[in-house]
């Protein structure tokens, strides 16, 4: 099977997932643009969001998502990071009922509790999906729903890309990145026990060569993907 390996046309300098972000956390909402993984959730039709009580916001970061949710009128969001550096951001934005310095696939969250399980552009950095998608199935009540955005594995591969943010002495470092088929998310899905309901795919348009000039060869090339997946009654 192929790795991010034998795409990476950067060869930067990696480290691992909680000082990369630890590093990139003062920066990272100036550099996250909404279309990479928010207008894909504005897309999803599968999710009635009104209707989610409580959701598992795993991966928070800085709060992004978790701020996203509230918007939506969800009132019970526990967030779960690696980062210390991005548990701070996400307790600044205010939008978390609880924060949790934790790993994403064993949260320690209480089982069968969340009527929405989310985790947005974090499963690159895990080498086997499985067990964040079983963690993801323990914490859902039935009916659940699990929504993950994920880096497209097309554009990993066609750009050589791997998620990399610039540190502040300017040298640009790469986050230890994944590369995953939709093969590896569906078969860990559906081992776990999950039904898939609804995709959505971000393309590379207009919108995104005016923020990133030089990504102009990769115009119309898919950049996110967005999964839902249902919890059986």
């Amino acid at each position: 099977m192929p790795t991010f390996a034998d795409f990476d046309r950067r060869n930067y300098r990696s480290v691992d997932v909680v000082t990369g972000y630890d590093g990139w956390a003062p920066t990272y909402d100036d550099i996250v643009m909404p279309e990479m993984d928010l207008a894909l959730l504005d897309r999803l039709e599968q999710v009635d969001w009104m209707s989610v009580h409580s959701a598992a916001d795993l991966g928070c970061g800085t709060g992004r998502t978790g701020a996203w949710l509230r918007g939506r009128g969800i009132t019970r969001i526990d967030g779960v990071d690696l980062s210390p550096g991005m548990l701070s951001r996400a307790a600044t934005r205010g939008a978390h009922s609880t924060l949790t310095l934790r790993d994403v696939r064993d949260t320690g969250l209480r089982a069968e509790t969340y009527d929405l399980v989310i985790a947005s552009l974090i499963d690159e950095h895990l080498p086997d999906l499985a067990p964040l998608y079983s963690e993801a199935y323990r914490l859902a009540v039935r009916g659940g729903f699990l929504v993950m955005v994920s880096y497209h594995p097309q554009f990993m591969m066609v750009s050589g890309m791997p998620t990399h943010y610039t540190s502040w002495t300017g040298e640009p470092v790469a986050i230890s990145t994944h590369l995953h088929l939709f093969t590896d998310r569906l078969t860990a899905a559906a081992a776990a026990g999950w039904q898939l309901m609804e995709t959505s795919e971000a393309l590379v348009d207009d919108t995104w060569i005016e923020s990133k000039p030089k990504w102009g060869s990769l115009i119309g090339h898919p950049f996110s993907v967005a999964l839902v997946w249902r919890k059986p009654s």
